[in-house]
This record gives structure tokens, sequence and C-alpha cells, in this order.
């Protein structure tokens, strides 16, 4: 199996807003999630994440809850805002002409 891959500066807030667009999840459980749904390509450090999500829970685009855990476990749980939604919505379409703008010049003959 390939090695993870680093994520490029920035993409971390990305997918995490992203991954919390589905449904509120504690820190441990975003970090699983982008590694399951980038087949094991990305993996989330803790000492990435939870810097991202202070981050991000100041910026307002993010709000935090204690609950319980799927272990019965107290953990903090996270869910996207409004403005974070609103954020995500302008940071995905700027990610896809960023995407396809290097597409452009890697293809090139």
């Amino acid at each position: 199996m390939a090695k993870p891959t680093d994520l490029v500066q920035g993409t971390l807030d990305l997918l995490i807003l992203k991954t919390l667009a589905h449904q509120p999840m504690h820190g441990w459980g975003i970090a699983q999630r982008i590694r399951q749904v980038s087949k094991e390509a990305l993996q989330v450090n803790q000492g990435a994440l939870y810097p991202a999500l202070h981050r991000l829970e100041q910026q307002g685009w993010i709000r935090a809850k204690w609950g319980e855990s799927e272990n019965n476990r107290r953990a903090k749980y996270y869910s996207l805002t409004p403005d974070g939604a609103k954020y995500l919505r302008q940071e995905q379409a700027q990610w896809k002409r960023l995407s396809l703008a290097i597409n452009l010049v890697l293809e090139a003959s």
C-alpha cells in the first residue's frame, strides 16, 4: 500500500468542513472519516487536527458541544454552522478552479 499523502497547506480546513457537512462528529471520527473516504491516502494527525478544529471554531464556521461517544466516553462533537456552510461552498468552488488550472498546466505539452 502506498504511504499516506501529506495534505496541501490549507486543505485540512476544507476537508474538516466537508466532513462535518454530513453530520456532527468528534475529532477522532473526523480523522477516521477523512482517512476512510480518501481510501487511506490522507491521514490527519492529532497535532494538526485539533488546532484546525479550534481555529475553525474561533472563525465561527463550526461549533462544539460535549456529548457521549459510541464507546460511552465524553467527547466534543463538532458541527457546521450556517456561516461554515457558506464558507465551505465558496472554498469548494475556489478549490475546483485551482485544481482545474493546475491540471491544465500539468497536462500541457
